[in-house]
């Protein structure tokens, strides 16, 4: 790694994090010159590209770190944020947190993070105790709207109606006939369908798309094919049961299309159990396209929300909120799905799943 010739080599301390006064005196540039691309400042752009190439390789050398107390009593901030989830297992959460760490390591912000596993006296609790460790703002995963704070506020996959707040969501409707559509394209027209379970916000959004699109299309919704998810759970078994169940009652569909990944990943079991094949005897359709979802045998067909992305917006505007409280930001902000075809669908069979005897 090159360096200015006027540099000073080595920390005053070596080994030890240095801070400003320091960095900017092994650098021979000035405490604001150095602070301003550091903070990533718009007066930043008008400092020459190399110098600030400079500043970013001594800061690494020298394992500087800014003084966030000394900052956050100039700025009123803790360089914080709190956040809310169910969970942060497998799957769905997993990626979205990769897109909010990300975001917020390169902006230096810290985070605390509380999981409430839907228990309602935990999201009532940990928004206090959150405030009362200073953080600046919130950012909600998939937790309902009864989460009120008068923090800055993002809310992503939660719908929450609550004013100030901004919502990342995405197109439901999108997803729902990506999905359907592809399947009735491969000339399914009895199709199974499971169902969210109820605490999620997200269930009935993408229920009510996948009743239009559906009567668009002209496929007809048979209440003994449409199985419901009784738990948020990140294991299979959530939907290895209920599939089960269902085959035991009927085998008279050729699709079904699953709340996410890793209710159909339970399904596809139940059916290779009930002695089918995927997709044979029955395509599979999932949705979030998790991270395993492409190495499972057979690789799962899905409808892809962009998570990464969801948390890293999530984060981004959160953050502008947080620093330009004075500013209009939208209520809304809709993220679009994509279709990801895989193994576990295929044409309709001429053959028909055989009745359990």
């Amino acid at each position: 790694m090159s360096h200015d010739p006027k540099d000073k080599q080595e920390a005053p301390h070596s080994g030890d994090p240095i801070n400003l006064k320091q960095l900017a005196s092994i650098l021979q540039l000035s405490q604001t010159t150095v602070s301003l691309v550091l903070n990533n400042s718009p007066a930043a752009k008008s400092i020459p590209a190399h110098t600030r190439e400079r500043v970013f390789q001594a800061a690494r050398k020298f394992h500087y770190r800014p003084n966030y107390f000394a900052r956050s009593l100039r700025r009123n901030r803790s360089m914080s944020i709190g956040v809310i989830a169910p969970d942060l297992s497998e799957g769905y959460f997993t990626m979205v947190m990769n897109g909010v760490e990300e975001f917020l390591i390169r902006a230096q912000y810290f985070y605390f993070t509380a999981s409430h596993y839907w228990n309602m006296e935990l999201m009532q609790e940990y928004p206090r105790l959150l405030v009362e460790r200073a953080v600046d703002g919130f950012l909600l995963l998939n937790t309902p709207s009864e989460i009120r704070s008068p923090l800055p506020t993002v809310a992503v996959s939660a719908h929450n109606n609550s004013p100030g707040v901004t919502n990342v969501v995405l197109d439901h409707l999108k997803g729902a006939e990506l999905a359907l559509r592809h399947l009735y394209e491969l000339g399914h027209r009895k199709m199974a369908f499971v169902k969210g379970p109820n605490i999620i916000p997200d269930t009935e959004y993408r229920w009510r798309s996948i009743l239009e699109v559906a009567r668009e299309l002209g496929i007809e919704m048979q209440t003994d094919h449409c199985i419901q998810l009784d738990a948020d759970s990140w294991s299979p078994e959530v939907g290895y049961g209920p599939m089960r169940d269902l085959l035991a009652r009927t085998r008279d569909f050729t699709a079904i299309f699953c709340f996410n990944d890793i209710s159909a990943i339970g399904v596809i079991r139940a059916i290779y159990d009930a002695g089918l094949t995927v997709p044979g005897d029955i395509s599979v359709v999932g949705f979030d396209d998790i991270m395993s979802a492409a190495y499972h045998q057979p690789s799962l067909t899905t409808v892809r929300q962009p998570l990464r992305e969801m948390g890293r917006q999530g984060a981004q505007v959160l953050l502008e909120m947080i620093a330009q409280p004075s500013n209009q930001f939208p209520e809304e902000i809709v993220m679009q799905p994509e279709l990801i075809v895989r193994e576990s669908t295929g044409p309709v069979s001429t053959r028909r799943p055989k009745r359990k005897s």
